[in-house]
């Protein structure tokens, strides 16, 4: 569903200050400048928060190309800043975002699950998300969006397809919730518990409690535990609600009669309508016990059958970032709950810890916590005594707060003052054999600490080592004069090694130039905050305005590109800025670029062009790093010689000239000009076979073993059995195919791959998303890491197997495989 800027500036009550098209149809909201990934039917909202101001970004959301803006400043707009915007002003953005969410929400009259509480919500959300969809098409908050922003993103979402909404709604200060109940209009509540989460914004829980039960005010039906003493005395103030109850205590709707802790799961028993039911989950800690309750009452609200319950219930899986455990350095396990810090979680997530039997010694990484309504020393003598009680054997305290109260802490500690003061001082040697809790309130940014203590997940992904990158680029350097500068060539997602991730290495090395084959390519850059100058090396007619607007600079070289793009620099209505090109000169390649006879033709034509200048000549060799073509090298070099030199004898300003790239760098040295173009070489490959013992491997492509079956002889393996073995063979299955990029010409024992350090030889067709290989005779399991391509078996060697050149390779890989970078 979409509204015409003229229908949201009447439902936000706002003024138009200019409508270029009052009927352009909104579908899409934005909020945040930095998540620009769609210019089409896009309004922005210049939201006030608490740290920054929308209005400071409009002019970087313009230039990525939005043209719909709500405003509450009447001096952001600016017909001479943004004469192609629309604007609507208002009182106030947020209100206004909440006020269109409101009215979309409006449109639809399906049944709404509205979430509120201390803890749980998202798991609760989430879970009910994994028992209903078979029966529902649902629209669901995305991650933990319940603020006063998320809240609406999240309705936002709504439309005609949906036959259920799920959301969630959070506060932390009083009078926040009737906003979000107008957006979300629940007509089923689920209220999960009441802690100690934003208590300091409220004089006492039952006024919590009050402000949280706002959000079901006009529910039929609002499903809550009752031994919750506050919440079951406040909720009778609903008087249009329906409650629906539990209890482990009294007498309730849902009455739970007994709860079994089994090794992996929890075997719950209650009565219900006189009936005797039950169910089990996989899960054995108070939490999840707690939301799988509210999510059971649900379903029996819903009047789903015992049986049907049941059985979904066990196939419950856990909730990402939310009290996951995880394989960790040193033989060690990690539980995640770095997304809320406070007293009742904190005792949730250490009855969790404790039930991890595999351990002795159990260590907590702890933030300060933020939301408890407590003075400092009476709130960290707490934690103190809980995690004695707990039996925890070593704190790692991380905050101010913590930190000046580490005197309570009797037993093992450490502290550090924030976490990038703990990320500086880690080492592996820190943890070994132990069970870790991760908790933190989300300001603390503690998934950093998480991602660096976890075991690597297994999965094909491609690493990149910026260390060997900047050695690389340092080594060709070595090769220059001081004075020649260096165009680096980050064209093809960067040779496949990644897109901005390389330009800003490149950047921060101060590199002259880079170069991109297309517009988009240089326009994400650009983006993505690179300002170091761009060459686009095959620049299309429909990109010219864009380039002009990006400030990118392409290579011309026919006379029919320079009119075209001297046509988009004059309608570009540019004053006195002139456009800087780079004009290609054929000297024997015969792909691109002027012809020698038409140099003076080309002077010409760039004299009478009001708004290009020339930034540099260049031409492309045609075989620099092969011997045998040497002398039609030097021709070539000669050639670019005198047309550049009749070029800029009709200029007076200064123009470079280049012609060599990676493979002629050492090898004609006295061609350097006034700057070089590295590639290939840059990213650690030569087939000068001195420069490559100088050169460091930069990336390494490696995935894993996903199974090992054992295969009799005279059997056949994969697509139209064309991997025959010949005797009883162990024959391993690793997940990369000819989608990956790993070409298909490497199957049936053309390719190989490291396992353990042992070559393993391809059997039978490469797949698509898999391939396999003999591992007879190499000891190793699944689950072990193999080595595609890498250091000990170079790029250049697995091309000669697939009968190409390294280029291929590495800019074959991909999208779907992860890039890691790492620096040393």
């Amino acid at each position: 569903m979409s509204y015409s800027l003229t229908e949201i500036a009447h439902i936000v009550n706002g003024k138009t200050l200019n409508t270029i098209s009052n009927e352009e149809k909104i579908s899409h909201l934005l909020i945040d400048s930095r998540n620009v990934t769609n210019i089409e039917n896009v309004l922005f909202f210049a939201i006030e928060g608490d740290r920054n101001n929308g209005h400071q970004f409009i002019a970087e959301v313009y230039k990525k190309g939005i043209r719909n803006f709500i405003v509450s400043y009447s001096n952001a707009y600016s017909k001479t800043n943004y004469p192609e915007a629309n604007f609507i002003l208002v009182t106030n953005t947020l209100i206004a975002l909440q006020k269109l969410c409101s009215h979309h929400r409006a449109q639809f009259d399906h049944p709404v699950i509205g979430i509120t509480g201390s803890n749980g919500k998202t798991i609760v959300k989430e879970w009910l998300f994994q028992l209903l969809r078979e029966d529902f098409n649902i629209v669901r908050s995305p991650k933990s969006f319940n603020s006063q922003v998320g809240v609406p993103l999240s309705v936002w979402q709504m439309n005609e397809e949906n036959e259920l909404g799920i959301f969630e709604a959070g506060i932390s200060k009083p009078n926040e919730m009737a906003a979000l109940e107008s957006i979300i209009k629940p007509s089923i509540g689920i209220l999960t518990n009441i802690g100690q989460a934003h208590s300091e914004n409220f004089e006492t829980n039952q006024i919590k409690t009050q402000q949280k039960l706002a959000l079901f005010v006009n529910c039929e039906v609002l499903i809550y535990c009752k031994d919750y003493t506050i919440v079951n005395e406040t909720v009778t103030s609903l008087v249009n609600t329906k409650p629906v109850t539990w209890s482990r205590k009294s007498k309730a709707d849902l009455q739970i009669t007994k709860v079994t802790k089994q090794e992996n799961e929890t075997y719950i028993q209650g009565i219900y309508n006189n009936d005797f039911i039950k169910i089990r989950i996989p899960f054995t800690d108070e939490a999840s016990i707690e939301n799988a309750i509210n999510c059971w009452v649900l379903m029996l609200h819903l009047k789903y059958g015992s049986d049907q319950i049941e059985k979904r219930m066990l196939q419950l899986s856990p909730v990402a970032m939310r009290l996951e455990m995880k394989e960790g350095v040193n033989n060690c396990s990690i539980i995640n709950d770095s997304y809320n810090s406070d007293l009742g979680s904190l005792a949730i997530a250490l009855d969790f810890l404790n039930q991890q039997k595999q351990y002795v010694k159990r260590t907590i990484i702890l933030s300060d916590i933020l939301q408890s309504g407590k003075d400092e020393a009476s709130l960290y003598k707490e934690v103190a005594d809980l995690l004695f009680k707990k039996n925890i054997a070593r704190i790692i305290g991380i905050g101010e707060c913590i930190s000046r109260q580490a005197h309570f802490f009797n037993l093992e500690k450490r502290f550090f003052l924030s976490t990038n003061d703990f990320l500086m001082h880690y080492n592996t040697a820190l943890f070994n054999n132990e069970i870790i809790l991760i908790k933190g309130a989300r300001a603390f940014g503690f998934e950093q600490i998480s991602k660096t203590i976890q075991q690597k997940a297994h999965e094909t992904l491609l690493e990149i080592n910026l260390n060997a990158l900047v050695s690389n680029l340092n080594y060709y350097r070595s090769k220059l004069k001081p004075t020649t500068k260096i165009m680096a060539m980050v064209k093809a997602f960067s040779y496949g090694s990644g897109s901005y991730e390389i330009a800003n290495v490149l950047q921060f090395n101060r590199i002259d130039y880079l170069a991109v084959a297309y517009a988009d390519e240089g326009i994400e850059l650009r983006k993505a905050g690179i300002t170091a100058p761009i060459m686009v090396m095959n620049p299309e007619e429909q990109s010219y305005d864009a380039m002009i607007e990006h400030n990118l600079e392409p290579e011309l070289f026919n006379f029919r590109v320079l009119n075209l793009f001297n046509d988009a620099a004059n309608r570009s209505k540019l004053k006195d800025k002139k456009i800087p090109v780079h004009i290609k000169i054929d000297t024997g390649m015969h792909r691109l670029g002027f012809d020698l006879e038409e140099i003076n033709e080309l002077i010409i034509r760039i004299q009478n062009s009001k708004h290009i200048v020339i930034k540099s000549v260049f031409s492309h060799l045609v075989a620099s790093d092969e011997k045998e073509h040497d002398e039609f090298t030097k021709l070539q070099i000669q050639r670019f010689s005198d047309a550049s030199a009749q070029i800029l004898s009709h200029f007076n300003y200064p123009i470079l000239k280049h012609i060599l790239n990676s493979g002629g760098i050492t090898r004609f040295p006295d061609a350097q000009f006034d700057m070089i173009r590295l590639g290939i070489g840059m990213y650690g490959i030569s087939s000068n076979d001195y420069e490559q013992m100088n050169l460091q491997h930069v990336s390494t492509l490696k995935t894993n073993i996903s199974q090992i079956k054992n295969v009799a002889a005279n059997e056949t393996v994969g697509y139209s059995r064309k991997g025959l073995v010949k005797k009883n063979s162990r024959i391993a299955t690793v997940p990369i195919g000819y989608a990956d990029g790993y070409n298909r010409k490497l199957g049936n024992g053309n390719g190989k791959m490291l396992v353990n350090g042992v070559f393993a030889n391809t059997v039978g067709n490469i797949c698509m998303d898999m391939c396999m290989i003999d591992v007879t005779d190499i000891t190793c399991n699944e689950g072990d890491e193999v080595i595609v391509f890498g250091e000990n078996y170079p790029i250049s060697e697995i091309a000669k197997a697939a009968g190409t050149i390294p280029y291929e390779i590495l800019t074959t890989i991909s999208r779907r495989v992860k890039r890691i970078y790492f620096q040393e």
